[in-house]
């Protein structure tokens, strides 16, 4: 390898790389988030009677439901920057807020003690991934399509297909469920989780790391990252958030049915390409996960309000999803033929 190759193939060179794209993508999203909340706004306030959007309810609502998926899309990002996925977040949300659930209802546990299970049971799930992808080499998308499928399946053999109530007193609902005025502790949650991971992926080593192993992993491990390690992490990132995620929307709406979290991976998934992370890894940031994950509900809030037929939200989203990919493999392209000139 030579002097040149070889400077260009390290972690910080990769990274430093593609920052100016990521600006640029961070800017394109949001701008079109602000334009649609001025939009919103302006409807809401010249047709309030037809489009409720510019109300107290209405924002309690979005700071209740954005986390629900965000949370769980801040896992999904940093694993797909790393050049990997998990489509069984949606299975561990359920399963491990049974999990609480069961032990705080069937066996008299602290809900604190039953949330610290339940956040282990996520994480186990994640590892369990990792480490199913790593030595049977099989690619991730496959992995975890099977293990979300297994655990699904799972979850009706451990408990069935009723809903488990979970009705927690004190301090826990306070910490998971309560709000401040309009603010809500999961939105808090959520923003908290977004400022520590952005932070771990754009100040430390370790989201060099990350970089670097979805960017080219050939050239990663050439210079010392242990490549399985970093998405191992990863993997098991994305396993506790699923199951944060689960926890705190079982808190508030004191109950939790298996089959819940089906539709979770392909929009945790959704949010993260409109957001800019890119599929095949390697770029991507926190920002741009959390305007997705925004962005998404955002539109979902708009059909509600507007009263339009479900599927209108799939068929927006499909769109999103499209014209975001599109964009991000014409970026890509771009940015080759001007390191090849």
């Amino acid at each position: 390898m030579t002097t040149q190759t070889a400077e260009a193939s390290r972690p910080e060179v990769v990274r430093l790389g593609r920052m100016e794209r990521a600006r640029r993508a961070d800017l394109d999203i949001l701008a079109v988030f602000v334009v649609a909340q001025v939009g919103c706004v302006i409807a809401g306030l010249v047709a309030p009677g037809k489009f409720a959007y510019v109300t107290t309810g209405n924002f309690q609502v979005m700071l209740q439901a954005i986390p629900e998926l965000g949370i769980v899309a801040i896992g999904v990002g940093l694993l797909m920057i790393a050049g990997e996925f998990d489509l069984s977040v949606g299975a561990n949300y359920t399963f491990a807020a049974i999990v609480m659930a069961n032990l705080v209802t069937g066996y008299g546990m602290s809900p604190w003690g039953a949330a610290a299970i339940a956040l282990l049971v996520g994480l186990l799930i994640g590892l369990l991934n990792a480490a199913v992808t790593f030595w049977l080499r099989i690619p991730s998308f496959i992995t975890t399509l099977g293990s979300g499928l297994f655990w699904e399946g799972f979850t009706l053999l451990y408990h069935g297909a009723g809903f488990v109530s979970f009705t927690p007193t004190g301090a826990f609902v306070t910490a998971t469920s309560g709000s401040f005025g309009v603010l809500e502790v999961e939105f808090c949650w959520f923003i908290v989780l977004a400022v520590v991971c952005g932070l771990l992926l754009h100040r430390h080593r370790l989201g060099n790391w990350f970089y670097a192993a979805g960017g080219n992993a050939t050239a990663a491990r050439a210079v010392g990252v242990r490549t399985r390690r970093v998405k191992t992490i990863a993997f098991a990132i994305a396993g506790v958030t699923a199951a944060l995620a689960g926890i705190l929307a079982t808190s508030r709406v004191q109950s939790i049915v298996p089959g819940q979290g089906t539709d979770l991976p392909l929009n945790a998934i959704a949010a993260c390409v409109i957001g800019g992370v890119a599929l095949m890894g390697g770029r991507g940031t926190m920002l741009g996960i959390v305007l997705g994950s925004a962005l998404i509900y955002l539109i979902q809030d708009v059909l509600l309000l507007l009263r339009a037929p479900g599927f209108y939200l799939q068929l927006f989203v499909g769109l999103l999803i499209i014209a975001a990919a599109g964009l991000n493999q014409f970026a890509r392209g771009r940015a080759a033929r001007q390191g090849n000139g």
